[in-house]
């Protein structure tokens, strides 16, 4: 006689996969709601108001529809913006190099096998997590013409005072120097991280074979660090195009818009002279700026990053 074939028993709709599934997204849900409210809607909205022209008091509902008109004014018709535009490209060609060398170099102090090197690594990171505004307002007052640190250290030397936040030429460096010393500790961080990745055995062949300093940091570091350097090189061009905080608190833009820069062109547009438009076609410009650079740099990178 022939076996008689049993069916296989039906699995159930709730297995432990679809059950993990389940339980995982419900504990993603929170940050998906915050995403869709927050920055998901934030995005479309912009988009459509960089389309119109509201004042933020009349409703949304109301707002007249003018197309392209602000992208064409900003672009054509507006020399503010373009000095705006100036200025920032200023800011990010200053403070970029600051940021790499003077990190790279911190980088490599920290790390030096001497005593107590925590603690150094410590002091270094202080002014990253220091509020952005109690930092500032206290380089205004080490720039303070009169009584600022900075002047009376120079005039101790024969150089006369300098008016850092007043004058056309001084106040852009110094916001830079301002800037740089904020995040040198930030990216030293991540400058350290990628050195004791390196392997010593490296520098150790280099030395038997006669290598100098200089030349283990060409021939060694640097390439094996190019990843970090390239990392570094986006996330600080991409941080430099927003900067706001400084410019706020110790210029406010000044003087005579030499410190402005597009996110302070942003805001003043938007909360100061409530052109809501002009504004959120300023910010989709300012994303395809750096969307554009960071698509160059990505593809450059093929020429110099080694992994």
């Amino acid at each position: 006689m022939s076996a008689v074939p049993t069916s296989q028993p039906r699995r159930g709709f709730w297995t432990l996969g679809r059950r993990e599934a389940v339980w995982g997204y419900l504990f993603l849900l929170p940050n998906i709601i915050g995403f869709l409210i927050f920055t998901a809607m934030a995005v479309v909205t912009a988009f459509f108001l960089a389309l119109t022209e509201w004042d933020l008091l009349t409703p949304i509902w109301q707002a007249k529809i003018t197309g392209i008109n602000n992208y064409t004014k900003l672009l054509t018709n507006d020399p503010v913006f373009r000095q705006i535009m100036f200025n920032s490209v200023y800011f990010v060609a200053g403070v970029v190099p600051l940021d790499i060398v003077c990190s790279l170099g911190l980088a490599m102090l920290l790390n030096r096998p001497i005593r107590a090197m925590a603690i150094y690594r410590g002091i270094y990171f202080v002014p990253v997590v220091t509020s952005l505004i109690a930092v500032a307002i206290v380089w205004q007052w080490l720039y303070h013409t009169d009584v600022g640190l900075i002047n009376l250290m120079l005039g101790q030397v024969g150089i006369g005072k300098i008016n850092w936040l007043g004058s056309l030429e001084w106040a852009m460096p110094a916001v830079i120097f301002m800037s740089t010393w904020k995040a040198m500790g930030y990216y030293a961080v991540i400058f350290l991280a990628g050195l004791q990745g390196i392997p010593q055995h490296l520098y150790e062949a280099a030395e038997i074979d006669g290598a100098n300093d200089w030349q283990k940091f060409w021939r060694i570091t640097l390439p094996l660090l190019s990843p970090t350097m390239f990392f570094v090189l986006v996330i600080s061009i991409i941080q430099a195009f927003q900067v706001f905080g400084q410019i706020f608190i110790m210029t406010r833009g000044g003087p005579a818009n030499s410190t402005s820069t597009i996110v302070y062109f942003i805001y003043n547009n938007a909360f100061v002279w409530f052109r809501m438009g002009y504004a959120a076609a300023a910010s989709w410009i300012l994303f395809a700026v750096i969307f554009a650079i960071t698509i160059i740099q990505t593809r450059w990178q093929k020429r110099w990053v080694h992994y």
